[in-house]
C-alpha cells in the first residue's frame, strides 16, 4: 500500500464509518427474479464493471446508491482502491436505488454505459451528488445535463434511458442484493464474501488478504 493511500484513508475513514449504515432498505414490492446461485447474483454478464482484469482472482462488488450519501462518502476510498489495486482486481458496480431520484440516477449510468461511458458517468454523479441529491423533484435534466457535457449521443442516450429493460435491469440488481443479504448501501462483496467494515483500512486488509489467497 502506498504512503499516499494511507493519507487518504485517515482522511475518509471516520466519515465512510459514520456513514456506512446510514440508509436501510426494509424490504419493497420489486419481482425477485429467478432462482440464481450467489456467484449469478453477485456479477451478471451484463452488470458494469469499472475495470476488468480477465485473470484476477479477485473480484470487489459495490451494491450502491447513487444518491445514498454514505456511499457518496466511500466514492473516494472506492476511487483510491482502484487507483490502488486496479490492475489486480476487478471492481462492479450493483444498482440499489432508495432515494427519490436513485433510479433515475442509475439509469443515466446505464444509458452512458451503452456508449462506453459507465465510469465517467459514474463518476460525475457522485462527484456532483450535493448538486442533486435530496429533491423532491425530477433530476432528469440535470442528468442529461451531465450526458451533454460528456458528449453522448443525445438520442441514443434517451432511448436507453426511457427503454423500460433499463429499468427492469436497475429493478434486478436491486433484487440481487436483497436475496444477498443487503440491507444498507454501500455494501460490499469480495470474491462472494460480504463484507462488514468498521473502518476504511478494513477493505484494504480484506483486498490485500484475497490477493495473497
Amino acid at each position: 500500500m502506498t504512503k499516499n493511500l494511507r493519507i487518504s484513508l485517515i482522511m475518509v475513514s471516520a466519515t465512510v464509518v459514520a456513514l456506512f449504515a446510514l440508509v436501510a432498505f426494509r424490504g419493497g414490492d420489486d419481482d425477485v427474479p429467478p432462482a440464481a446461485s450467489v456467484d449469478e447474483r453477485l456479477v451478471r454478464p451484463d452488470s458494469q464493471k469499472l475495470n476488468d482484469v480477465p485473470r484476477s482472482s479477485v473480484t470487489f462488488v459495490e451494491f450502491l446508491d447513487f444518491e445514498c450519501e454514505a456511499c457518496g462518502a466511500a466514492f473516494p476510498l472506492i476511487e483510491e482502491l482502484r487507483t490502488e489495486y486496479g490492475e489486480r482486481v476487478t471492481f462492479v458496480v450493483r444498482n440499489f436505488p432508495l432515494h427519490a431520484n436513485s433510479e433515475g440516477a442509475a439509469s443515466a449510468a446505464e444509458a452512458a454505459a451503452r456508449q462506453g461511458m459507465f465510469e465517467e458517468m459514474y463518476q460525475r454523479l457522485f462527484e456532483t451528488q450535493a448538486e442533486w441529491a435530496e429533491k423532491r423533484t425530477s433530476q432528469r435534466e440535470v442528468f442529461f445535463g451531465y450526458a451533454r457535457d460528456l458528449g453522448l449521443d443525445m438520442g441514443q442516450f434517451l432511448a436507453v434511458y426511457e427503454d423500460p429493460a433499463t429499468v427492469a435491469k436497475i429493478k434486478r440488481d436491486k433484487a440481487d442484493g436483497v436475496a444477498l443479504g443487503v440491507s444498507s448501501t454501500p455494501t460490499f462483496f469480495l470474491n462472494g464474501v460480504k463484507l462488514e467494515p468498521r473502518t476504511s483500512q478494513d477493505l484494504v486488509d480484506s483486498i490485500e488478504q484475497a490477493l495473497e489467497e
